[in-house]
């Protein structure tokens, strides 16, 4: 996984131009969990790899950085509640349960511009995003997309599921 981890930090600089590896490889060593919370994004489709540091200044950020919402997560509605809401024909699973047994956060909004101000990411598909409570609590949820050169972000009722979207997440080290 280390090996997968630089391959892809050196062939994207433009997502991190001031972490060097030997920096962010001595904290992956220091958190062993952590390695494996990105094999399973990995594994999923997410191709994770660093966006820089968090707002801290301490922390790295790794996040999913496929081109498309990650294969191995898409059609699923946003949470539990909504889940368990969908008697009719309800999806297999939800994302903020998938983001949970990963051992990840979904993105939040912020995040997920941030990461497009690194490529475009998500033109054919969309992904669910962190959704405030207030939001939620009203039955929706939000996800995000890019189109026409624009980062869109958009609601939808938390228990739609569709082919093309699924989730991206993050993970703090």
């Amino acid at each position: 996984m280390l090996a997968l981890l630089k391959k892809r930090f050196e062939e994207n600089r433009n997502r991190h131009p001031d972490l060097d590896w030997a920096d962010v490889e001595k904290r992956l060593l220091e958190n062993p969990d952590a390695l494996q919370v990105l094999e399973k994004m990995e594994k999923s489709g997410g191709e994770p790899d660093t966006i820089g540091l968090a707002p801290d200044g301490v922390r790295i950020l790794f996040c999913d950085c496929a081109k498309e919402s990650p294969a191995g997560r898409r059609s699923v509605c946003y949470d539990e509640e909504a889940l368990a809401k969908r008697s009719k024909n309800p999806p297999s699973d939800s994302a903020v349960r998938q983001a949970h047994e990963t051992g990840v956060e979904l993105m939040t909004e912020d995040l997920y511009r941030r990461l497009q101000g690194t490529g475009e990411f998500d033109l054919k598909t969309s992904s669910w995003i962190r959704t405030p409570e207030e939001i939620r609590r009203l039955g929706g949820a939000l996800f995000c997309e890019r189109r026409y050169g624009t980062v869109f972000t958009f609601h939808n009722g938390a228990d739609s599921y569709y082919s093309v979207r699924g989730w991206r997440g993050v993970l703090t080290i």
